[in-house]
Parts: structure tokens; sequence; C-alpha cells
């Protein structure tokens, strides 16, 4: 649907702007719906249902006004009228919503402040403030005086009911049924309601047909404790009444009751008050289609009540069903006298009978003599009583469980004599033999024990007799027996005799058991408040009787209150002639008053209240009560009655209200008209208004109009006459904090200044001000200091006045005093530019103001558009245009300007530029970011060093404080790095370095975007990781200030989450910044925390016991105690502070007994990957290896992991993803568990250490992890499934040893280069040639085949393809220029190659050697080619001999081994004579023990041999190791005393070969060894 309307447009292109032709009222509608939509749409995504519905119906209401208005049919007078609510209603809901104010004329229309005066646009604001002020504060009081009808409906009647109403039940059931409905509460598994009764007959409709859909009920008493459980259910049982089962038939008995169904609804809600009244249904749980339709109402009060104020709800017709107990509060007069019965269980013997029986119980009520109490019973509220209840029957079971309860109701003076009586009768579903079916057993219980108190509350186990006809209808017979097993076992303590089964009625095995509620205002079971109440039968004891009263539960006192205050009252009336019981009875009488002031109580105090006021009659009451009250007042320095006047006076408030009242009571009883009552005063009326005055005005000190000028004149005299009487020396009791609070309201309602008024009029003035008038004024200065005095002044008070003296929420007075100080500073900048820009008037202070106040200027808030809706934003843009981008250019061309004059404002003024370039404005970013090149170039021109440090610290650490802050985006990085870069490069002296920095910044960016960003997710993890990433940052560029500050954040998020290993090594890192000296500490050294001003000694140590503290709780004991030591060391070597070091040593051996006794979780190790693009750049397609917390297993850290990301998948795979994954824009999670490589330290290597050791290795300082991964290879072998099975075996290196500043390190991967690939590839093709050649020669009879294979893969020109390979990619003239840094490498890999040529050589002469007149040929071949091969290489690359060694004397080296390509590893090897000779072994001699050049465990081991983590650490180190004429590089593996005199021999020869060879040898021990064989050569 289209609707056309007209419409004016203005501009055009991007500036074009359709305004509808509608009245200016419906447009402001339409803008402010749409505005109000926005903010709803967040009050719904927030969850705020009050505000969200506030909104709501406003916006409803505005709609219903735009269409009146729209309609065109409304008279000029309701337009008017209407007017008025529509900018009502709009104005209270902006300010409701933090909305502008929008300021109107008196006809409603939206004031155009171009065409207002700027003191009439003062002046409306304040008038449309007022009034919305006052429309809230309209609403409020409406809104409270609701709340409080409701609060008065709701919470000064402490009892509700529920109106229930059933509309209908459907069921086919085909016979007559029972619905007994109450209410139920799940969570104590017990209903708290009587059951409500409807009888249904076989054709589906009511007994009563008149009662057709309006069953109605009421369940009363209901407390508000009842109506805040946590559920609360409505229970509807249906009960069958017909055959046993539903078959047709005449023979069937019928009148039997069965279950059927039952149905249930949750009514927490409505009992709640969430929902006042509803309609629903219930389903049954049955096999039949069933439904049950009610209505539920919750109303406040009681029965009386709710008949009164709701009588056309509550009628005649409606069935009262009573909660099985009392009310919150049971008011006097409210007599009830219900016993509730419930039938539980019971347990019954078969008999002859071959199933269980189908029982029934009887339930009647009887008197002494055996007589029925006629319809004592209630089966359910609606019906009248029966004189006996039926249960219903289980069929064939042997322990039915009935749970129904039946309400007992006889006279109060009856209970006593009264007794109930069970029969259980088998019921067969025959009729003709289920006539002949007699109760087989009997039970009963007395209803009031012997000592008068009722039955107790709870279950009761009753005796089930055999029944005899004749003795069980004799009352007499049967009630001199036990009628509960407790009374069994009561009596056989009392007589010691053991009961008889068999007497005088034989008792059966069968149980039963039933429980009873007593819910009686008359009948109490507790003895001594019975005595109380029967006083009269035992007037000696009431001495007893008073003490005991003090002991009785309160519960049980409040339900009696008026039976015991006449009982107490009886007593004083009754034995008046003398106070034997006067003060007992008081002490009585206060205890009640007491009871009733406990909080849990205080709900009676209303029946108290009534008590007085209605029941009270003691009229010589008064005369006892203040003779015992001023008996115990003046004797109160008596040690025995000093607590019971406390006690007393606690009372006194209805002590005295008993006593007046009784006084009254005499008084009307002697006849008196009228009662004079005496009031004294302790202080006179001006003293009491003072008072009440002071209290008056401390409560309105927050009230702004109290003193109001009209107020004031009026109020002030009074107030200081009697501040003056109160404060002065003569006053009796001045109040002093009540006279300072009222002198502070005063002073502080003088001291209000109204400067609105005062700014309107400048801003009003300086509106009216052109360039000639501001020329002018200027003029009118004498002297230039005038002028700088001026401006001074000026700039100072203008950034004191932006927004911060109208309200917010008057937009259009602050963008019009923006718009004149706009005016006003152009006007002054140009004065500046005129007068103060030489260098001879050069005014830095007055140029640093103006700086100052122009940023203060741009990024005020009124003016920062982006935080606005888009409308307001139009609105502005329209009206005024952005103000941001003209004071930005202005401030571009005055630093410009300065010339020379910049250097003085670097570095002060790079913060506030950067605030500039930071607001979101892209032309103003373009304007100003190069100003930050013109300060690099600036300091560059001008600094010594020709550098431009200042500016750069000064920008990164103001970078750091700006985007932390929230400000600074993506855009803003790429545009500062765009514009830095193009200007940097066209430079000639600062391309380079500029460029640096403009990168620099660009890495700094992103890091500090990505903490900030992270700072506001839940995911702790992220948080840290961004941390770090931000502190190494500051690390590399040194800028330890900003670096230690990221390192306590690091720290306290560690400590949030209790990492307290991970804190302890995040502080290690400062402490590693601080030396053992007595140096003082930088400032940007000392903690955030720290005020005292440390040495780096003192502080050093300060946080090394705060790390040691931590690594204590994190139980890293081995880590504590190496820091121990490290201040045991300084305590004891330099200090000399040895109560420290006691103390030191002892916290060491505390941890060495925790290592040794103390459980300590090994943690597990998890790898995660995150593949895809959807992951952060930091986590995007990488691996990290977790550490888990204690007791954290696979399954808890994958759901941890998985609720970070909540749209991640899963992979099952544990190998690397493809592409595909790595690509997409999803997220992918690679979890599983990795299994730590244990490093041990050096000392305990070949030792036997304790497990307890060994167990912190295998989980700590470990960088290393191995996950293995069974395949299977082959056809399976069902026989034995590990004859196939294969482990492929993964390891991890994470690029930080665990534990560290982090529980998760990320997975090291390295680039290699292909000349870097090209040397490893012929190392290892070295070594394996040697490999094979040792082996050869050490061993006759292995095959040759292997070696062979391995000549012929080398000499033979058809596979020489990877040589010429080399020398065509790496060995080029164009390579070597490309890759000039290569050209170490480039040596390296030309003396690998002529390496081969001697390896090949044994290889071959050994070939010859093992080689069958088979392989003759192939041998000449491979000799054919070698020559060839051997005359290239040496001819481009050199000679290389090996020379073998015997030594003279047996030379015992343990586990030292030749590593003859160490010589291969370095870039620093002297080429002399084109000859390279190598030191190696005789394969043919022999050591007497073992050899120099071999291993013990492998003497066949080849000197070239390496094994896999040689190469790894050769990798990893080559850049390291350097050997030259004077340097050899040993391996350490032996010890030192047994291996010297051996080396020392060694190098001897080796030196000898040396001096008459003149060529270089290269022999490789063990590390340990380095500065032996340095002196040896």
């Amino acid at each position: 649907y289209i609707h056309l309307k007209e419409a004016t447009v203005e501009g055009i292109g991007q500036q074009e702007i359709i305004i509808p032709a509608d009245s200016p009222l419906v447009q402001e509608i339409g803008a402010t719906l749409r505005e109000w939509a926005q903010i709803w749409h967040k009050l719904f995504v927030a969850n705020k249902t009050s505000m969200f519905r506030s909104v709501q119906q406003m916006a409803y209401s505005l709609i219903e006004y735009r269409s009146q208005i729209v309609s065109g049919t409304l008279p000029k007078d309701d337009l008017v009228e209407l007017k008025k609510k529509v900018t009502a209603k709009i104005d209270y809901g902006n300010r409701i919503l933090g909305l502008d104010l929008v300021v109107r004329d008196e006809a409603g229309n939206t004031l155009d402040p171009d065409r207002t005066s700027t003191v009439s646009l003062f002046r409306a604001h304040e008038t449309a403030s007022r009034s919305v002020d006052d429309r809230i504060q309209e609403e409020k009081m409406r809104l409270q005086n609701l709340e409080m009808r409701r609060q008065t409906l709701f919470s000064t009647v402490h009892t509700y009911s529920l109106l229930m109403n059933l509309k209908n039940f459907v069921c086919n059931i085909g016979e007559d049924a029972e619905l007994l409905m109450s209410l139920y509460d799940p969570d104590q598994s017990e209903f708290i309601s009587e059951n409500f009764l409807v009888r249904w007959d076989s054709m589906g409709m009511p007994k009563e047909i008149e009662k057709l859909n309006n069953l109605p009920a009421l369940f009363t008493d209901l407390s508000s404790s009842d109506l805040m459980r946590q559920r609360l259910f409505l229970v509807c049982q249906i009960i069958r009444v017909g055959s046993m089962e539903l078959k047709e038939g005449k023979k069937h008995t019928g009148g039997l009751r069965r279950p059927f169904g039952v149905a249930v609804m949750d009514i927490t809600d409505i009992a709640h008050g969430c929902i006042l009244s509803v309609y629903a249904s219930l389903n049954f749980f049955s096999r039949f289609l069933a439904g049950l339709f009610v209505t539920l109402k919750l109303l406040p009060g009681d029965l009386a009540q709710v008949r009164k104020d709701y009588p056309h709800f509550v009628d005649r017709s409606t069935a009262i069903v009573r909660k099985m107990g009392f009310p919150e509060i049971i008011l006097p007069g409210n007599v009830r006298n219900d016993i509730y019965v419930t039938l539980l269980q019971g347990e019954f013997d078969r008999g002859k009978k071959k199933t269980p029986k189908n029982v029934e119980v009887i339930l009647s009520v009887h008197d002494d003599e055996g007589k029925p109490m006629e319809k004592a019973i209630f089966p359910g509220a609606g019906y009248d009583g029966i004189t006996e209840y039926k249960s219903v029957i289980y069929y064939q079971v042997k322990q039915p469980c009935w749970n129904e309860t039946v309400k007992v109701t006889i006279p109060i003076e009856d209970v006593c004599r009264c007794h109930l009586r069970v029969m259980f009768r088998h019921r067969s579903s025959q009729d003709s033999r289920d006539k002949s079916e007699k109760p087989f057993g009997m039970a009963f219980v007395r209803l009031m024990r012997g000592d008068g108190t009722t039955l107790k509350d709870g279950r009761h186990e009753l005796i089930v007799y055999k029944v005899d006809i004749k003795k069980a209808e004799d009352a007499k017979v049967y009630l001199t027996l036990p009628a509960t097993w407790a009374e069994v076992e009561e009596k056989e303590k009392q007589t010691g005799k053991q009961f008889h089964h068999s007497g005088v009625i034989p008792v059966t095995k069968d149980s039963f058991q039933i429980s009873t509620l007593t819910c009686s205002t008359k009948l109490t079971q507790n003895v001594d408040l019975l005595g109380l109440l029967n006083w009269r039968s035992n007037p000696e004891a009431l001495d007893q009787i008073l003490q005991r009263l003090m002991e009785v539960e309160g519960g049980e006192i409040v339900k009696f209150l008026q039976d015991t205050l006449d009982a107490l009252f009886n007593i004083m009336m009754e034995t008046s002639e003398k106070d034997t019981y006067d003060t007992l009875v008081f002490n009585a009488l206060v205890f009640v008053i007491t009871l009733i002031g406990d909080i849990k109580f205080q709900h009676f105090n209303p029946v108290l209240e009534t008590y007085i006021n209605k029941h009270f009659s003691a009229t010589l009451a008064y005369m006892k009560l203040t003779r015992v009250l001023n008996y115990y007042v003046g004797h109160a320095e008596e040690p025995v009655l000093t607590e019971r006047l406390y006690t007393a006076l606690k009372a006194l408030k209805y002590l005295f209200r008993f006593i007046v009242q009784s006084r009254v009571l005499y008084l009307r009883y002697q006849k008196l008209c009228h009662v004079t009552v005496h009031l004294t005063h302790s202080s006179s009326i001006d003293d009491f208004f003072a008072i009440t005055l002071c209290n008056v005005c401390v409560c309105e000190r927050s009230n702004k109009h109290y003193f109001s000028t009209d107020c004031r004149d009026v109020l002030l005299p009074l107030v200081t006459d009697q501040l003056s009487g109160q404060l002065d020396d003569h006053s009796s009791k001045p109040d002093h904090e009540a006279c300072v609070q009222l002198l502070s309201t005063v002073l502080d309602s003088l001291d209000r200044k109204d400067v609105g008024h005062y700014l309107a009029c400048m801003t009003a003035i300086l509106k009216q001000m052109d360039d000639m008038h501001y020329a002018h004024y200027i003029s009118t200065f004498k002297t230039r200091q005038d002028i700088i005095d001026f401006l001074m002044e000026t700039f100072i008070m203008f950034k004191d006045l932006m927004g911060n003296v109208f309200p917010t929420d008057w937009m259009v007075m602050n963008l019009v005093q923006m718009q004149v100080f706009l005016r006003a500073i152009n006007q002054y900048s140009d004065v500046l530019n005129m007068y103060f820009l030489d260098q001879a008037h050069f005014q830095l202070q007055l140029w640093n103001n103006y700086f100052h106040l122009t940023v203060a200027f741009l990024t005020h808030k009124t003016l920062q558009l982006e935080s606005f809706s888009q409308e307001k934003r139009n609105k502005i843009l329209n009206k005024y245009g952005d103000m941001r981008k003209a004071i930005g250019f202005k401030i571009r061309d005055m630093w410009y300007n300065l010339g020379p004059h910049k250097m003085k404002f670097i570095p002060a003024m790079v913060g506030p530029i950067l605030e500039v370039t930071l607001v979101p404005q892209p032309e103003l970013r373009k304007a100003t970011i190069p100003i930050f090149f013109d300060m690099m170039q600036c300091e560059h021109n001008f600094s010594p060093r020709r550098t431009f440090e200042k500016f750069e610290n000064e920008l990164i650490t103001k970078l750091d404080q700006e985007v932390e802050g929230g400000r600074g985006d993506e855009q803003y990085k790429v545009l500062l790095e765009k514009t830095l870069l193009d200007h940097c490069r066209r430079h000639r002296y600062l391309s380079q370095s500029g460029e640096e920095l403009a990168l620099l910044l660009s890495s700094l960016l992103e890091n500090l975007l990505a903490y900030r960003t992270i700072t506001h997710d839940g995911s702790r993890e992220h948080r840290m990781s961004c941390t770090v990433n931000v502190l190494n940052f500051y690390k590399e560029k040194k800028r330890e200030d900003i670096y230690i500050r990221y390192l306590y954040k690091l720290r306290d998020l560690h400590l949030d989450y209790e990492n307290y290993t991970e804190a302890a090594y995040t502080l290690l890192l400062h402490a590693e910044l601080l030396e053992w000296s007595d140096k003082p500490c930088a400032p940007h050294l000392i903690p955030r925390d720290g005020e005292y001003m440390w040495n780096q000694q003192e502080l050093k140590e300060r946080l090394f016991h705060e790390i040691i503290g931590y690594l204590d709780k994190g139980k890293m004991w081995e880590k504590a105690i190496e820091l121990g030591k490290q201040l045991a060391k300084m305590h004891e070597s330099h200090m000399f502070d040895f109560l420290e070091l006691s103390q030191l040593l002892k916290n060491q051996a505390e941890f060495y007994e925790k290592i040794m006794h103390a459980m300590r979780p090994q943690p597990e190790y998890f790898a995660v990957g995150y593949y895809g693009l959807g992951f952060p750049s930091f986590l995007r397609n990488k691996m990290f290896i977790y550490r888990g917390k204690e007791y954290e297993w696979l399954e808890d850290f994958s759901l941890k992991l998985l609720s970070q990301f909540p749209n991640a998948v899963r992979m099952t795979s544990t190998a690397p993803p493809g592409d595909n994954i790595s690509n997409s824009p999803g997220q992918y999670i690679q979890c599983f568990t990795v299994k730590p490589v244990l490093t041990l330290p050096h000392r305990f290597k070949d030792k036997g250490v304790p497990e307890q050791i060994l167990n912190y290795y295998r989980t700590n300082e470990v960088d290393q992890f191995q996950y293995s991964r069974p395949f299977r290879k082959g056809e399976k072998d069902p026989d034995n499934e590990f004859a196939t099975m294969w482990i492929e075996r993964t390891t991890y290196i994470t690029a930080y040893r665990f534990p560290g500043i982090l529980k998760w390190f990320e997975v090291k991967s390295e680039e290699i280069s292909p000349l870097a690939n090209a040397i490893e590839t012929m190392e290892m093709a070295n070594e394996k040639l040697s490999n094979l050649v040792q082996q050869q020669a050490c061993d006759q009879s292995l095959s040759i085949n292997p070696l062979s294979m391995m000549l012929s893969g080398i000499v033979d020109p058809a596979v020489m393809g990877g040589f010429s390979n080399y020398e065509k990619a790496f060995f080029t003239d164009t390579y070597i220029q490309k890759h000039p840094e290569d050209h170490k490498r480039i040596e390296v890999l030309k003396h690998l190659i002529a390496l081969q040529v001697p390896l090949l050589a044994d290889g071959i002469r050994i070939h010859g050697e093992k080689a069958t007149e088979q392989l003759k040929p192939l041998h000449n071949r491979l000799v054919t080619c070698f020559q060839d091969l051997r005359e290239k290489v040496e001819k481009h690359y050199g000679v290389i001999t090996l020379v073998c060694c015997q030594p003279q004397t047996q030379f015992n080296v343990r586990g030292c081994q030749l590593r003859l390509l160490a010589l291969l590893l370095s870039y620093q090897i002297f080429i002399q004579s084109g000859v390279y000779i190598i030191l190696v072994q005789d394969h043919k001699s022999s050591f007497s023990h073992s050899s120099l050049l071999s291993c013990p465990s492998d003497r066949r081991a080849s000197v070239l041999s390496r094994s896999e983590e040689d190469n790894r650490i050769a990798r990893k180190n080559r850049k390291e190791w350097s050997v030259s004429k004077s340097q050899v590089l040993m391996e350490r593996q032996s010890d030192t005393d047994e291996v010297r005199p051996y080396v020392d021999e060694f190098f001897v020869h080796l030196h000898t070969l040396y001096i008459s060879m003149h060529c270089m040898y290269v022999c490789v021990f063990c590390k340990r060894y380095c500065s032996f064989t340095q002196v040896a050569i």
C-alpha cells in the first residue's frame, strides 16, 4: 500500500531534503515516534519491561493523537486542547528517555532559535523544564497513590483468598464421579487446603443441574507465606463411583469408590500476583481424554472481607474451602474447631485368599457409649457432612496408600468424649459375594488425651484389632484397650509389663496409619497452656501455671491469644482482694505483649489492638498494673528486678493501653461523661516547634524550591531565632546535630547563584556582535598586555562555560551557545595572528590556552554527532552544520601559522592534537593527521640527534590512554598509517624512520583495539592474550612505564581467576627489571599501589616475597625455593640480615616438606586449534597448548571452550585441517589431550630420584608435547589386534615453557628457506651415507644392497639432478646479488658437497671389497661415475681428506663422540691451500676399552652419526656456533675428571698433526670441555 503525500524538496543531490507538507506538529510526532522506536527496541533487548511498556503506551497514544489531527475533523477548540496533550506527552516521554527538551511557544509550536532572542530562548527552556518536572512529579504521585492503594489492598491484610470457578468437566466415564480439588505444595509434598467436592453424574452433568457452568469455590485463610511458596499447584482428583471395573452387568457390586485420574495446574504466577486472574484448562492423567475448565482470581482479605468487598463474586452458593491450618492472623471472635484426618496407608494380610484384599476403610466418629456422631465428617467443601466415610478401593493391593483427607467437625464440648473408629472390609466385585463380606478389622483413636490435651498432630500407627461384632460395637470394651502402638510403648515403660496381643479383642498382623491436624481456637495440644485456660479447676497450682506459661511456644499462644488474655485478667480480677498473683500475672502479660512485638508475630499487632478496643473488660486492672509497674520502677536498683523492669519498658506501650482502657471502662462504669487527660511536656511549645522545623528543613534539603524568595522572607527570621536559642549557652538541651544540619541547609540555599541567566545574557550580546564590533572592541585596549589579559580570561571562561551550565537536555540552548562561541573563537584567532605571532611578541601561554580551548570545543560531547540518533543528527546538521570541522580546520591553520614556534609545543600538544584526530569525522581526520608529520619533521630538524623521540614517546603514551578510554577505531588505524607513510616516503630524511614509526603505530593500534574490544568480552583467556600482546609490544619498544602498567593488569586478571602460578610469573617480569643494588627506583618502576619511595633492592625483595606467596598458593614450591635461595644469598652475603635469612630458610624447609608430603594434582595439557576466518586475528588458524586447572578433564575444558564460541563447530579429527576449513568464514575448534615430554635437570640424570620430585618435572618446565594417534597398516589380524597397530606420534613445541605468564602458549612454526632446506638435505644425506659406510665396515655380514643403492643414487649421472639443481638455484651470480646475506650459507652448502667425495670414496672402496661377481659391473660403473664426480667437485669446491688417527695410548672417554658435521655447521670456515683434513678413527683399529670416537652404548655407531635431537639442536643453534683455527666446540656427556687426561693427550696429538700439515682440524667433544679444548689448542 502506497500513499502519495504532498512534500517540499529543498537542496539538490546529496543535500536534498524532503519536507512533508504536513503541519509541524504532525511532523514532530512522526520524528518523535521514529526516535522512540529505536529506544523501544533497545529496551526490549535489555529486558526493561516496565519502561518498555511505558514507551509502548505513550507511542500508541501519539499514534492515536496523530490520526485525529490528520483527519482534520476536530473543531478548533478540541484541536488546541489535543495539541497541548501531544506536546505534554512528547516532552514527558523525552525526559524519561533522556532525550532533548523541546521548547515551544504558547501555541505549542517549536521555537526557531534564529527567530527567537537568546534570553527568550533561555526563559522558554526554563518554563518547559519546570512544566516537565511538574508533570513527572504528578506522574510519580499518581503511581505512588496507585501503589499505595495496591499495598493497602494486599499488604495491610495478611490473609488472602483464591476464587475458583469450575466451568466444565469433560470426560466420558460412564458412571458417577467425584471431583476433589485442592491446593498442593509439590516441594513440601503436602496439601495445604481441604477438598472442594463436586459430584458428577454418569451423563456428564453436575448432580445439581442448576450449578452447570457455575461451580464457585473460595479457598480462604491463605497467608502471604502460602502465596510466596516456590511452587503452588491446583490439583484435581477424580474418583469413579460404581463397579469395581468398567464392565456392564447387573451382578457387579455398585457404589464402590475407585481412582480414575488426576489433573495438575501450576498457579504459582497467580499466587505471586504476577497474573491477577486467568481462565485455564487442566488435562487429566488418565486412560481417557478428559479436560477440566476453571477460572482463577486472587482476592485480598479473609472470608468476611471478601464477602464485603466482592459480593458479586462470593454469594451463598460459593463453597468455602478452608486452609488446613490457621491463617496468618487469628482475630478475636474467630472460632474454629476442625480436625483433619488423613487415611495414609496400611498393610493387610491376605489370609486364606490367594490374592491381596480389596480393602475399603470406613471412618466414623463415636462417643464414649459407641453412638455415632451424625454428619460429623466432611469429605469436601460444598456438601453437608456425612456420618460414615468410605475410602477409595485399590484392586488387589497388599499395601494400599490412600492419602485421603476428611474434616471432622464436632462441638467443642463433645470432643472430650469422642473418638474415631475405623473399620476395614474386603469388597468383592461380585454383588452376591460382596454381601457376605463382613469387616475383618477395626481400629480407633481418642480425640482427647487423658491430660485434657487434643490428639497430637502428625502420624499415628493404629492397632488393628480383629472384629468381633458384639465387642466391636461395644465402645466400653475396646476403649479400655490401647489405640496406638505409641500408647503400648508408653504403657510398657510405665508398668514394665509386655502387651498381650491376645486380650479381650485379639490384635491382627495388619497395620494402618493415619495423620491428624487440629485447627482449633479452643482445643490445645499444650499441657501448660491448657492449665492456664482451665485454671479454675486447679486454683492451688496458679503459681506453677503462670510460671509455666512463659515456657509455652509462641505460636501456640498467639493462636489462643484472646483466651490467654482473658484467663490472665480473670485471674487478676477474681483475686482482686489480694495481690498474691498480681506480679505473676503482670510478668505473664509482659511476656505475651513482648511476644507480639517479636518480628515473627508482629502481624498479630492488629489482633492485640482489636482485643483491647473490643474485648477487654477488666475495669480494675489499671490499679494492679500500675501498682506492679511503680514497684518495679521504685526498686530498679535491685538486680532481680532490673531485668524485669527492662522487659516491662519494652512492653510499655500496650501496658499503658491496657491501663488507659481499664480506666476508661471503669469511668464508664461509674457513669462519667468524659475523661480529662493531662499531658505533661518536657519542653516548651517553642522548643517543640524548633525541633520540628529542624527536622522538616533537613528532610527538605534536596528540594531546591524550599528556600524560594517568597518563603525565605518568612522562614529565615524564624529559623535564625530558633538557631540562636538552641545554640545559646543557657539552652537546657541543645540539639547540636540538628542545628548544624539546618544551618548547612540555609547557607547552601543562600549560596546558590543562577549562572544560567548571566550566560544567556552574554551569549545574546556575543550573538549581536559582527566583525566590526569585535575589531572595535579590541582596538579599545590601550596596551598589548591588556589584550593578553582579556584573551587569557576569555579563553579560560569559554572553556569553563561550555556545556557546563545548561542541562544536557537543553540541546537548542547548548548548540546556540556553541555556535556563538565558535564565531567568537574565530575572531580571537585573527587577533592572535595579528598581534602575537612574531618573534618579539609571541606569547606561549596565550597560544597554549587557545589550543586547549579549541580542542575542548571540538571534543565537547554536545557536538559528537555520532552518539546521537539519526533524527537528531539530521536536525543538527541542517540547522548548525558540523561545527567540529570548522574549528578543526582552524586548529590546523593556526598550527601551520606557528612556523618556528612549533617546537615549543612539542611534545605538550601531541595529546590534544591526538584527541582532535580521533574524532570520528573523516574530513577532520584527513585534515589534522598531517599535523603529526609536521611535528616529526619539526623535532627532527631542531633536535641535535636528528630524531623525533619526544614526539614518538608522547604519541605512544597518549595513544594508549585514548584508545583504552574508548576512542579510535579500525578506520583511524588505516588512515593514520596511510597518511604518515605517504608523507614520510616523500621526505628525504624521514623515509625510513618515519615509515618505521607509521608501521609501529599501526601495530600498536591493532593491539590496543583488540585489547579494548576483548576487555568487554566475557572470555578471560582473550583478555589475557590481548594484554600479553600489548605488554610485549611495549617491552620491545622499551616503554617500561606502560609495560609495567599492563603487567599489573595481567596479574590482577590472574588473581581474579585464582591463577596464582601465572600471577607469580607475571610479577617476576617486573622483578627482572630491577637490580640487587641501592639505586633509587625510577618512578615508573614503582607499582601503582606503592607510595613509599623504594630503592631497587627493597622493591625487588618485596616483589620476591609476593611472588613466593603466589607460588606457594599455586603449589609451585620448586620455583619458590629457587627464588628463596636468591633472597637467602642476598641476606647472607650482602645484607647480613640473619633474622630474615632464618625465616627464609624455614620457609624453604616447609616447601621441601610440602614437595614430599602434600598432595599436588598434575594438570592436564590440551592442544587447541582455532581454524576459520571467523576467529579474531590473534587466534585465527593457530594452535595453542593450554594448561588445565586441577582436576580439569577434556570434557569440562571443551565445554568451557565452546561456551566462549557458541557458533563454533568442534572438529572430531585431530589431523591438521585443509584449506577448505582454514579459509572458511566459520569457526572450527580442534581440541584434544597432549602429554608433556619430561625434561629432567642434569643433576637428576642416572640417579634414584623420589617420585614426588619427578612428578613436578613431568608437567612443569616443559615446552614439548606429544600426541599419539593409533592407525593400522595392512589387514587387521582377528586373533591379535596389536599385530597391525601403528602409532603416529606428533610433537608440538610451544613458544614458551610452562608454566608462564599465561595458561596457554602458541605452538611454534618455522619457515625454512630453500637454501636452508638444501643444507639440511645435504646434511642428512651425508649423515646417512656416513652411517651406512661405518656399519658396512664394522660388520662384514651385512648385505651390501643398501650401500649399492645409495652409492648409485648419488654418483650416477642419471640421478644427479639434485646436485645440479643446487648449482642452478644458489650458486649463480644473480642469486648472490639478490641475497647477499646468504653468502656464508652458500659456502656451507659447497663444503657439504665437497665432504661427500671422501665419504663416497670410502663407500666405493668398501663396496669393491664386498661386491660379488654379479655386482662387479655395477661397481665398475660406480667407480667411473665417481671419478667424473670427484674431478668436478674438487675443481669447484676444494678437497677434503679424512685422516685416520691411531692413538699411541689407551684413550677412554666415556660417552664422547666425534661430531664431524659440526665443521659444516660453522659459517666461518677458513680455507688453507684448498685442503680440508678431518680427523676420524680408523675403523680397523681397536682400543682397549672404548674408542675415542665411539659411544659405549653402541660400538658400531658412526663417527658421522647424529641423533634426531642433535639435528634439532644443530638447526636451532646454527647461527650461534662458530669454529675457527683457535676454537673447538665440544658436546658435554661425561665427567670432567675422567676425561681430562685423555683429552689432553688427544689434543697434543691433534696439535702435532696441525703443525706438521699446516691444515685445519676440527674436533667436537661435549661442551663441558670447551675450556680444556681451548687450552689444548
